[in-house]
């Protein structure tokens, strides 16, 4: 049997796993260990399980993975998220649009304490959601803001996925994070710009707040703001030592989980339950990941075996006779199409042990195609009939928000996400300038 062949049995075999309900780890790991006891033998099959495990053990920055999950449900499960709404609904309420301008803001905020889009879409949905109903804004409107400002929780820094992409791609995490910065907020000021147009050409879509509730004391709105500008505060202490080469990696996380915790207790939230909610969810989270990192790199190691690599690349290359561009966009369609039944983290463990070295076979950065990776699956999330964002919120949405108009909501947000796409892939530089310029320093 060729390598080739062996390699779809592989890809077969595991799609059909997942598609009988099995657990992603447990599907990828599962194929890997018995596709290498059948290659190579006893020996090998242990060997390669073993090994494995090993390098996910000895890999350092896999430290910041529970350390940040650790800050973000701290921030979320003290209420501290709740006070940066409030801001913002303060500060923001005269603006035309100007709450889901703020919903955005939050969003962005949410992903750089927490790093998880689902996180994101859970705040947004129990915090923003309704109120902004309760004021009038459309329904369509609002489904669209939060499943779109969620997009930015697996690319705003700490993106939990990039951690991921990094252990599979061997890239560092510190210069993919730092390429996700200027995209994630490029892309957040392209949401904001276009609900600030849309609600200027119909205003009905997002009504100002009545005088009464804006015009309260300056002293309170400083209050307010001290209180709504705390995450910043968390962020840039664990940032900032960490741009300027002062602290590694592990240790500005270290300083993220330490001050939200600190936050918390000078607040006066940090009770019994919000500390075992914050340690229990951390733990299931982590051990997810590593679970995950675990079969990806099982898997991994078999295709290196094979060689399917460079039978791949020369089936498009030399056999179909495409260009790396056409190779490189065909790989994000099949991301959007996959999207519609997995997960991001299902997408990458699946995919990366093909594509990942393939792009670096192709003369591609991998620190680039890690950006293009996580806008094309928060693309694919959020593309119907089946992306996964879309079931996800209409399980939090009240009833009066059907699927239609969730499916309805989504279209604009859409459409400037693949703006956003096309403007990285066109000019690379928007996600290589920061890594470069802070690296090469």
């Amino acid at each position: 049997m060729s390598y080739e062949l062996i390699a779809a049995l592989m890809f077969s075999t595991m799609m059909l796993m997942l598609l009988t309900g099995q657990r992603v780890f447990g599907a990828i790991g599962f194929v890997a260990v018995v596709a290498a006891l059948l290659l190579w033998g006893d020996r090998g099959g242990y060997d390669l399980a073993f090994s494995a495990a090993m390098k996910l053990m000895k890999w350092y920055p896999l430290l910041t993975l529970p350390m940040f999950i650790f800050m973000g449900y701290v921030l979320s499960e003290s209420r501290i998220a709740d006070d940066l709404y409030k801001m913002f609904h303060v500060w923001m309420g005269g603006l035309s649009g100007g709450l889901a301008v703020g919903t955005i803001g939050l969003m962005v905020l949410i992903s750089a304490m927490n790093g998880l889009s689902v996180a994101g879409m859970a705040i947004g949905a129990t915090i923003a959601l309704p109120e902004l109903l309760r004021r009038n804004y459309d329904k369509r409107m609002v489904t669209g803001v939060i499943q779109a400002g969620s997009s930015l929780g697996i690319l705003v820094p700490p993106s939990v996925v990039l951690v991921l992409y990094a252990m599979i791609a061997r890239q560092p995490v510190g210069q993919l994070w730092l390429a996700g910065v200027v995209p994630g907020l490029m892309m957040a000021m392209l949401f904001i710009l276009y609900i600030v147009i849309r609600c200027r050409i119909n205003p009905a879509l997002g009504p100002v707040l009545p005088a009464e509730e804006r015009n309260i004391p300056m002293a309170e709105k400083l209050r307010l703001l001290r209180a709504g500008l705390l995450p910043f505060a968390i962020f840039f202490a664990m940032m900032v030592p960490f741009v300027n080469g002062w602290t590694s990696l592990v240790e500005s996380s270290a300083i993220g989980a330490m001050t939200a915790f600190g936050a918390a207790v000078l607040k006066g939230r940090m009770t019994r339950q919000v500390f075992e909610n914050s340690v229990r969810n951390t733990l299931g989270i982590s051990c997810m990941f590593m679970w995950i990192i675990l079969a990806a790199l099982a898997f991994g190691a078999v295709f290196d075996g094979l060689g399917a690599v460079k039978a791949i690349e020369s089936l498009f290359t030399e056999k179909l006779g495409l260009n790396p561009w056409m190779i490189l966009i065909l790989m994000q369609l099949s991301f959007i199409l996959m999207g519609t039944f997995l997960d991001d983290t299902a997408m990458l463990v699946i995919v990366a042990p093909l594509y990942v070295p393939l792009v670096g076979e192709l003369g591609f950065d991998l620190i680039w195609y890690g950006v293009l990776y996580t806008i094309t699956t928060q693309i694919a999330y959020m593309t119907p009939p089946f992306g996964y964002n879309l079931f996800l919120m209409r399980a939090m949405a009240p009833p009066e928000i059907t699927l239609r108009d969730i499916y309805g909501s989504i279209l604009p947000f859409v459409l400037v996400m693949v703006l956003a796409l096309t403007l990285i892939l066109c000019f690379p530089q928007i996600a290589l300038w920061l890594p470069d310029y802070v690296y090469g320093k």
